[in-house]
């Protein structure tokens, strides 16, 4: 073989080689044969064509199709079934809601109250004591502050003319100098009423005097000329009276105390709001107390009866428990201090103003207190009627330490007194619950308040020097209780729970739990 002919062989193997590494791909006539590339093809992949998938369309059913499904027997079938089911699903829902409306226990219907029955009422018997400014426009400026406190009503005067036991200069119907002008009370009453606070009128006759009708003139002559003045205050916008002494006029004169208590209580019209007749009396008898209150028909009665030196946890409980059979709860009036006897602090002393305070705001009744109790304001040693205190919103400066503490003492106290008035106002437990005594002793008292199914309330304190455990049981209380307000924040720590069974209360301290209704 020639050498030309060696390598013509040569490149026909060499292209023979080159064609097998070429990737192979269909034949694009469709008969399945491989075929050579064009040399466009790499790394022996192959293209298949896969022709196209026509894309499926639902249409469903059209109306004639529908009229004519809809109106087979099965259909009409499952038409009525489901139409039954629809209709005693919702009557048995409607049956099982008039099962728990009857089930469920009724409320108690609410009992007649009137303004003055939800929260503390605030007397200012000396107004120049009560401001800076000394007068009734001093009064008017420190509105604000009484309503931060909830009062009710402030109790203000008596403002009138009357000097000490002298009858013929009485007159009901003109301001005193001393306490400022007609116009300043006017805008007292405005400046109140926005506030909503009641402002009730003292118009005790001899208020300066030994006797408060005079003891050396007749009865008649007084209260006739009360009678006019009653027409006059209540023009002026006054919404209530207070007199003291009121168990001799009804009871000397009782044709013109009925008068004197038609002018005051009588209110024309239903949508007038009713005035107020409170009573003054220094009897301390819980069962006299009871007898005038119920005689004299006034709204609320004061007296001495919580006033009485040395009173024990048992005497607290006696008291209040008689008064409590004998009265209706929305006649009752709870105050220690007040313009002739002085204040809270000085009477039971100035470590015990809280533990009377939480007494007085959650017995059954209404709360009376005198201006500065709230922060445990105290008598002079020569005067019933101290200046009042009113300490700024931010701690002066230059305070030495006894100072600040007094400052400390006099805010914590107040903030104390407001937290009850708060709950007072709108817990009906204690605006007019059933009041249950659970335990007295000579040194210590608790009680519970309920109504309904309102969130009820304990009340215990200890007025003696050692602590006291109190083992409380009724079947209305639980085991345990949580601590809504204590004097002792150290040993009761508000939101904590406490048992029942073996509640300790320190010595001249008193505490405030709480509990829901268990059903």
């Amino acid at each position: 073989m020639s050498k030309d002919a060696e390598v013509d062989l040569k490149d026909v193997e060499l292209n023979e080689m080159d064609q097998e590494k070429q990737p192979m791909t269909a034949d694009e006539t469709g008969n399945g044969e491989a075929v050579s590339p064009t040399g466009t093809e790499k790394n022996g992949s192959v293209k298949v064509k896969i022709p196209e998938e026509k894309e499926s369309k639902f249409t469903g059913l059209s109306k004639e199709e529908l009229l004519r499904v809809a109106g087979t027997p099965g259909w009409v079938r499952t038409r009525w079934a489901l139409l039954i089911l629809f209709w005693l699903g919702w009557l048995g829902m409607l049956a099982g809601a008039v099962a728990i409306i009857v089930q469920a226990p009724r409320c108690k219907d609410l009992p007649e109250m009137n303004w003055w029955n939800y929260g503390p009422l605030y007397q200012v018997g000396d107004v120049k004591a009560f401001s800076d400014s000394q007068n009734l426009q001093g009064l008017e400026q420190k509105i604000d502050s009484l309503g931060q406190l909830k009062v009710k009503a402030l109790v203000v005067g008596p403002i009138h003319v009357a000097p000490a036991n002298n009858p013929e200069t009485l007159n009901f119907e003109a301001v005193s100098s001393e306490a400022g002008t007609l116009e300043q009370f006017k805008g007292l009453i405005q400046t109140a009423h926005k506030k909503s606070i009641n402002v009730v009128l003292d118009l005790t006759p001899n208020y300066q005097g030994s006797e408060p009708w005079f003891s050396n003139v007749s009865v008649t002559n007084v209260a006739e000329r009360l009678k006019v003045a009653l027409v006059f205050w209540r023009s002026q916008g006054v919404d209530g009276v207070q007199l003291s002494g009121v168990e001799r006029v009804a009871s000397v004169v009782p044709s013109l105390w009925a008068d004197i208590r038609a002018i005051v209580q009588n209110n024309g019209t239903d949508v007038e709001k009713k005035r107020i007749l409170i009573g003054v009396t220094d009897k301390s008898s819980p069962m006299e107390v009871s007898v005038l209150q119920n005689s004299t028909g006034v709204d609320l009665l004061m007296s001495g009866v919580l006033r009485s030196a040395g009173m024990t946890g048992m005497d607290w409980a006696q008291v209040v428990q008689y008064l409590y059979d004998t009265s209706k709860q929305t006649q009752l009036a709870w105050g220690i201090g007040d313009r002739t006897q002085g204040h809270l602090a000085s009477l039971v002393g100035s470590t015990k103003v809280n533990l009377h305070q939480m007494l007085m705001f959650t017995l059954p009744g209404t709360p009376i207190f005198n201006y500065g109790d709230e922060i445990g304001l105290e008598d002079e040693a020569t005067s019933k009627v101290p200046m009042m205190l009113w300490d700024p919103t931010e701690e002066p400066k230059g305070l030495n330490s006894t100072l600040k503490e007094e400052r400390n003492q006099r805010l914590s106290t107040r903030t104390f007194f407001k937290t009850l008035s708060d709950l007072r106002g709108k817990e009906r437990s204690l605006q007019h619950g059933d009041y249950i005594p659970l335990f007295n002793s000579t040194s210590a008292l608790a009680y519970l308040r309920v109504w309904d199914q309102s969130i009820r309330y304990v009340a215990a304190v200890n007025w003696g020097g050692e602590a006291v455990t109190l083992e409380l049981t009724h079947p209305e209380l639980p085991k345990e209780a949580m601590v809504r307000l204590s004097t002792d924040t150290r040993a009761l720590v508000t939101d904590s729970s406490v048992d029942l069974s073996a509640l300790v209360v320190g010595p001249g301290q008193a505490v405030l739990l709480h509990f829901p209704y268990l059903g």
